[in-house]
């Protein structure tokens, strides 16, 4: 398959060379968040066609974005990895989902959230500004996935699955069966109080104000 070459000495034209295919970017956006098996990227990426993923990271690696890995001991295989090049994208990625995230609508039938964009969510949703000298761990458990929110002295991490360190709480949204799990809806959930807590409870006003969900234009 033939990249598109704009032809322009131009950073933004380069950028769309590199990143700009359809679901390179959602590639780029699992990988921010941990490295993946080949299988997993399918998973995380529901409804991208096989020969399109092999494609793409074929493209993303020649472009010194993406890498392979060896798996860390207990597990064995390869998985693929964001470079430091690859790496550098997460601010640009980031300002483009909150952007995004104001012109996302009501969630239309089909539409699916994966845990790997939750959790890239949560990084565009926080507010540095209010989180100075913050640390504290939340879990955000919805439905099958379980993403971790840590911030310490300031600084952010999330990730798929426990907090690497013990949880301050645990949020558990309610939602209706029909309802995406999206951070949207987790936010309207905590709002609306439709959510279980386990832990320090007075940590949920401090997320609602570190995390803030964009509105839709």
């Amino acid at each position: 398959m033939k990249r598109r070459d704009f032809g322009q000495y131009c950073g933004l034209a380069r950028a769309l060379e590199l990143v700009g295919e359809r679901w390179a970017m959602l590639i780029v956006r699992n990988l921010l968040v941990r490295p993946h098996r080949y299988t997993e990227l399918q998973t995380g990426l529901a409804g991208i066609p096989t020969n399109v993923l092999a494609t793409r990271l074929k493209e993303l690696e020649q472009a010194g974005i993406v890498e392979r890995q060896v798996a860390p001991a207990p597990a064995r295989g390869v998985v693929y990895a964001l470079t430091e090049v690859g790496r550098s994208l997460e601010p640009a990625l980031l300002s483009l989902a909150r952007w995004g995230a104001t012109q996302l609508g009501e969630p239309q039938p089909g539409d699916r959230v994966t845990p790997e964009g939750m959790a890239l969510n949560m990084r565009a949703a926080f507010r540095a500004e209010h989180a100075a000298g913050l640390t504290a761990a939340w879990e955000i458990h919805v439905r099958d996935a379980v993403v971790h929110v840590v911030v310490t002295d300031g600084v952010l991490t999330t990730g798929l699955g426990p907090s690497p360190v013990k949880a301050d709480l645990v949020i558990t949204p309610q939602l209706d069966e029909d309802a995406l799990p999206s951070f949207r809806a987790v936010v309207h959930a905590i709002r609306e109080g439709a959510v279980e807590l386990a832990g320090r409870r007075k940590l949920l006003d401090t997320f609602l104000r570190v995390f803030t969900a964009p509105r839709a234009a």
